[in-house]
């Protein structure tokens, strides 16, 4: 009996746990992300420290490459002049400095390898955050979109449709409104016996009530115009 209490304790609090982050799955996205993004600027910089370790290295390697160089020219010269002695203590130095080139050599191919393969896994794992961050955007969205969708069918928002007709109401009376008001105005003019005279000029009977552009421009050609 113990033992399946135990087990359906576990079972629980495992669903318990799983309720919770799913409960909460955008938010701990968002914080797996921003570890994972310290993580891979932390790469960045081990890619940069090996990098500028490596070039020491070389600038090292050089500089026992000309030294080599210089012994063995100082080397010849003392044995061509028959210093067999202190050719020896050149040619001593001179393997010292091998060893050290041939230590350098390998250092090198090492920082090589390693940088190569910190690039690698930087980059692939560039592109995998880039991709989880799209992902995130993605999921942030579509909540809030399902929130909308919840807000939207709830009572809360039932009102909607009455809201909606009645702005289809409100526009439809101040439509007619504007109907009415012209109309008003047409009859209004056309008891007025200004309004009336208005229409008759307008329709060409009798002198126009105001000048059209034409008797202006005409006007004005004739104050141009030199007397003859």
């Amino acid at each position: 009996m113990f033992k399946l209490i135990s087990i359906l304790l576990r079972g629980r609090a495992h669903d318990a746990e799983q309720a919770f982050a799913d409960c909460h799955a955008v938010p701990l996205l968002s914080q797996q992300i921003r570890d994972a993004a310290q993580s891979i600027q932390s790469a960045r910089r081990s890619v940069a420290v090996a990098i500028a370790q490596n070039e020491q290295e070389k600038g090292q390697h050089a500089t026992i490459v000309a030294r080599i160089a210089d012994l063995e020219v100082r080397a010849s010269a003392a044995l061509t002049k028959g210093n067999e002695g202190l050719a020896r203590e050149a040619a001593e130095a001179i393997a010292y400095l091998e060893a050290e080139r041939d230590a350098s050599e390998k250092a090198q191919a090492q920082f090589t390898g390693a940088i190569d393969k910190l690039k690698g896994i930087v980059r692939a794992s560039e592109a995998r955050l880039q991709e989880l961050q799209r992902g995130e955007r993605l999921a942030r969205a579509t909540q809030e979109a399902q929130k909308l969708d919840v807000v939207v069918a709830g009572p809360g928002f039932a009102t909607l449709d009455d809201a909606e007709e009645t702005l289809a109401r409100l526009r439809l009376r101040q439509s007619q409104n504007e109907l009415t008001a012209a109309a008003l105005k047409d009859m209004e003019g056309a008891v007025r016996p200004a309004g009336i005279i208005e229409k008759l000029a307008n329709a060409g009977f009798g002198a126009p009530l105001r000048s059209s552009a034409d008797d202006v421009l005409a006007r004005l050609k004739s104050r141009i115009t030199p007397a003859a």
